[in-house]
């Protein structure tokens, strides 16, 4: 059974096309819009059951192997695998370029998918450790600096709070939402498939703030003598509004560096 033409899509297609393909004969053949006709029920099994085999990197390259073998099976039994070395050698080359085109085609799925999880795991922790360490330190740059540093520390919040939010955003779109793409089948703006719900990921961030600033200002009175005698002058007996600016300017740095990185990997 050929999967691609179920779904009406090349066997180049992306994983992106695959799901939008799925989506739209999902919605136009799904048996609650056809009072439950049996044969529309079927229809859409297959549909589904196409998407199940290549909607996932992993099981659609086994499956392209399995299509690939068993379309070189066929050429051989019609005549092109014969006692010519040529030919034998021509059906040797076409075969290993596929399949290395398969192999290529699902390590860059698996790149594409790493690369997307770091941009929201870096942030997340650089947010995390940064709000820690401001509630043990309490640093107070901004209301001892002149007015060009506090433009230059605002300046900085700001951007910090635009990245965040942006990188929040892409990390809500890409992982939040119902885990299975079928509950939301029928929604025309259904989201793809995520394993975490809005609420779940809001709370994760909240809580994870609140604990980090908890376990940071008790970390701070306990060593608070330590921490004034070392930077008498930057260091704040009590936890200001203040702290809030730096959080975002460290996830901003973090992601600045890391993109860096990323560039000479």
């Amino acid at each position: 059974m050929n999967y691609y033409e179920i779904l009406n899509v090349s066997p180049k297609a992306s994983n992106a096309d695959i799901k939008s393909a799925y989506r739209k004969l999902a919605r136009k053949l799904h048996p609650d819009k056809h009072g439950g006709d049996a044969s529309m029920a079927r229809e859409f099994a297959k549909i589904a059951n196409a998407y199940e085999t290549l909607g996932n990197p992993k099981t659609r390259a086994n499956y392209d192997r399995r299509m690939l073998d068993d379309q070189f099976k066929r050429n051989g039994a019609s005549g092109l695998d014969d006692d010519n070395p040529h030919v034998r050698r021509w059906r040797q080359m076409v075969y290993e370029r596929r399949f290395n085109e398969i192999i290529d085609r699902m390590i860059e799925d698996e790149r594409q998918e790493s690369v997307a999880l770091q941009k929201i795991i870096f942030p997340m922790v650089a947010l995390f450790l940064s709000t820690f360490v401001a509630a043990i330190f309490r640093p107070s740059f901004f209301t001892s600096s002149a007015m060009i540093g506090k433009i230059i520390l605002v300046s900085l919040f700001v951007a910090g709070m635009i990245h965040l939010i942006g990188r929040l955003r892409e990390a809500f779109q890409r992982y939040t939402y119902p885990e299975n793409i079928h509950d939301t089948i029928l929604e025309e703006n259904a989201a793809e498939t995520r394993p975490y719900s809005r609420v779940t990921a809001v709370a994760f961030i909240v809580v994870g703030l609140f604990v980090c600033l908890g376990l940071g200002w008790l970390t701070g009175n306990y060593f608070s003598w330590v921490i004034h005698a070392s930077m008498p002058a930057l260091y704040s007996q009590t936890l200001s509004p203040e702290i809030a600016l730096y959080p975002p300017i460290v996830v901003l740095f973090v992601d600045f560096v890391h993109l860096i990185a990323q560039r000479y990997e």
